[in-house]
């Protein structure tokens, strides 16, 4: 009868583990989560696999030494040698959290992000103005240059015709002498 238990426990294990799986993958497809906090509960439930796989070895008496890896499931876990760095951690913000509270605290932190993007939103388009009105500006200033340098040229023009007709008027002038 235990076997029956144990072996029932292993299989509802193991559903429950797949359907945090699926769980997992609607969530960061429909962008719940980041991917980031996808990748590290991504990392947990690897974990629950191989626990679950160490569990179902120890049950069936396979594996190197079933005896060690059973008492090491049960004081607290088994390690191949590969570390979980999303186990070892937990930040003091988020320590001793719940499940809601964490909800709240990433909502505050969407809302402050969201905050700063409208900040940063309003600068840029307020740049974006400042830069149309900088252009109009040089706009207007190219037209005034362009008329400046045409007048310019019409001016040179008119002193070079006088130029020339006073220096007639002086050679005339010395001839006549």
């Amino acid at each position: 009868q235990l076997n029956v238990i144990i072996r029932a426990s292993l299989q509802g294990l193991r559903e429950k583990i797949d359907q945090l799986k699926d769980s997992l993958l609607r969530a960061v497809s429909t962008h719940q989560i980041t991917q980031l906090e996808g990748d590290r509960r991504q990392n947990l439930v690897d974990d629950l696999l191989t626990r679950h796989r160490q569990l179902q070895a120890s049950y069936q008496n396979e594996g190197p030494e079933p005896d060690v890896i059973r008492s090491s499931l049960m004081s607290g876990g088994f390690k191949r040698g590969v570390t979980n760095p999303w186990l070892l951690e937990e930040s003091e913000e988020t320590r001793g959290l719940g499940f809601d509270d964490l909800r709240q605290q990433q909502r505050r932190i969407i809302e402050e992000q969201d905050a700063g993007l409208d900040a940063l939103s309003s600068i840029i388009s307020r740049q974006k103005q400042m830069g149309q009105e900088i252009g109009n500006e040089l706009d207007e200033q190219n037209e005034i240059i362009d008329d400046l340098t045409n007048l310019v040229e019409n001016t040179d023009d008119k002193l070079r015709n006088q130029t020339r007709h006073v220096k007639m008027v002086d050679k005339k002038s010395t001839s006549c002498g």
